[in-house]
Parts: C-alpha cells; sequence; structure tokens
C-alpha cells in the first residue's frame, strides 16, 4: 500500500505544475507510538526533478504559520551578517540611484551587465565596487531552500539579457509585458474587465528582483527568510519568464494583499477564470498566498 502512494505520487510529479502538486499531497504515514502524522513532500531541486522530504505535523505547522505571517520573524529564519548587511544598504542605495538615473520602465527589464555600465557612466549612481558585485553574485548564486524558498529557479545566468524586441511596455502602467502568451493574456483581462483591472506588476528582470528582494531584507534587518516569503529571490522570479500582476485601479499598495480578494477586478478574475494560482493558499513553496499573481 505504502509502495504504491510513492508510485503515485511519483506519476503526478511528472504531470502537474510543482504548486498544483503540492496542494494535492495527503498524510501518507502515522507514527501511532508518538501520535504524530508525517505527510510527504516532493520539492522541485533542478528544472526536472523533485527532491522527497518527510515532514510531522509540528513542522507543518511551524511551516505554515510563516508563510500566513510572511513579515514576522520566525524561528530558525536567515540573517545576513553584519558585513553583509552594510554591503546590503549600500547596494540597495546605489539600485535606489540607478532607477531614478533609467527610469522605472527601463529599470524593471536591466541586464546586470547593462547596470554595471549605467553605474560606471553615471556619477550619481557610482560604480559597484568588487565587494558589492561579490554581494550581488553571492546572492544571486546561493540556493534559496537553505532559507526557505523552495520555487524553480527561473533564471540561471546572472548575466541573462531581455531582449528589447520581445518585450512591449504596457500605456499608462510604466510596465512591460512579453509578447505572446503574456500580452494576450493581459489584453483578454483589459477587454474582459474594463478600465480598473491594471497592471501592477509586469516584467522583472534580474537588477528589478535584486531590487525588491534586497530592499525588503534591508528593512528587516536582513533577514532574507523573510524577504523570500513575499518576494522571489533574484533569478527565481516567474515575473522574469511571463506571469505578471493585476489589481483594481485606485486600490494602491492593498492590491498586494489579501485585501484584493475583496475587490471588484479580484471577483471577475475569478468569474471569468483567469484565477489560476501560481502562489496558492498554503502552498509548499515557502510563500505568502498570492491572489493577485496572473499565472502564464
Amino acid at each position: 500500500m505504502q509502495r504504491r502512494k510513492f508510485l503515485k505520487l511519483a506519476v503526478m510529479a511528472l504531470f502537474l505544475d510543482p504548486v498544483d502538486l503540492f496542494a494535492a499531497l495527503p498524510v501518507i504515514h502515522a507514527d501511532k507510538k508518538k501520535k504524530r502524522h508525517h505527510q510527504v513532500i516532493l520539492r522541485p531541486v533542478t528544472a526536472g526533478g523533485f527532491k522527497e522530504e518527510l515532514f510531522d505535523d509540528v513542522h507543518i505547522k511551524d511551516y505554515l504559520s510563516k508563510i500566513r505571517h510572511p513579515d514576522v520573524s520566525h524561528k530558525n529564519d536567515i540573517f545576513l551578517d553584519s558585513k553583509q548587511n552594510e554591503l546590503l544598504h549600500s547596494v540597495v542605495l546605489r539600485f535606489q540611484r540607478m532607477r531614478r538615473t533609467a527610469g522605472y520602465g527601463n529599470f524593471c527589464v536591466l541586464g546586470f551587465d547593462e547596470a554595471l555600465k549605467i553605474a560606471k557612466d553615471y556619477s550619481l549612481v557610482g560604480s559597484f565596487p568588487v565587494d558589492e558585485i561579490d554581494f550581488l553574485e553571492m546572492i544571486f548564486y546561493r540556493d534559496a531552500r537553505e532559507y526557505g524558498f523552495y520555487g524553480r529557479k527561473q533564471t540561471t545566468k546572472l548575466t541573462r539579457v531581455i531582449q528589447r524586441r520581445d518585450i512591449d511596455k504596457i500605456p499608462h502602467s510604466g510596465n512591460y509585458l512579453f509578447a505572446g502568451d503574456s500580452q494576450v493574456r493581459y489584453e483578454e483581462i483589459k477587454r474582459k474587465l474594463g478600465k480598473n483591472a491594471v497592471l501592477t506588476s509586469g516584467i522583472r528582470g534580474v537588477v528589478k528582483q535584486f531590487y525588491l528582494f534586497l530592499t525588503k531584507a534591508l528593512r528587516n534587518d536582513g533577514n532574507i527568510s523573510l524577504a523570500s516569503r513575499s518576494l522571489a529571490p533574484p533569478g527565481y522570479s516567474y515575473h522574469a519568464t511571463g506571469d505578471f500582476d493585476i489589481g483594481q485601479k485606485g486600490f494602491g499598495v492593498a492590491n498586494f494583499s489579501e485585501r484584493f480578494t475583496h475587490t471588484p477586478v479580484f471577483k471577475k478574475l475569478a468569474e471569468q477564470g483567469f484565477v489560476k494560482y501560481r502562489y496558492k493558499r498554503d502552498n509548499m513553496l515557502g510563500v505568502r498566498y498570492e491572489p493577485w499573481h496572473i499565472k502564464v
């Protein structure tokens, strides 16, 4: 019986999206002596593989507490050390100056090498010193599972370039989308939902994802585990490969909270079948529930 259950999970892993798979996993083992249930979780470890992990009910309860309260520090969260925190602060300030120099829209799609060139060419930004570049490389290439993020890496090369011929700027949004499936999905949403549906976040290149992730960590004393519960670490974001965020016009930052589910736009998204979660409620990827995130 136990073997059949493992085989079933293996077959599911071949055909289901990881998020859908995790949501379907049952409790498959119980320790009668300790009266503690265990659950097998298949986590993605490479582009085509999974790692089997066994969790008891105590660990699951702790895990769920983290993603249900993503902005609170939890036991075993990973923090940057004092030297890394100094670099974190200086890098975030440099990215802020770069965003002002390059412009919001261009900053969203900057490649890493392009960012280094802008920093060198514009004294207002200032060149990245070697220790800052080393710090950014460490963040990018570190295995995010170490601090609690279990999604698949979408961009494996720090120097990946988003080709401008493959993207289109969306009017009145300041954001870009990839031409093709992403833009078609967005235009369909706009056509069916009207002007109250707004694009709140489109393509995010590695530089933009660095900025968001590191800013979140900076605001929380270098807690990169906490940052990863709300923002994918650089290289792991689906915004670099096609996903985007939709919000309610005039709702501001609340579009990035569960309050969005009470808006007319969300209700219409659900009614029209656009709600196909990348990060479901209580998912096993280490990420908070994101009802605003459109999966492409």
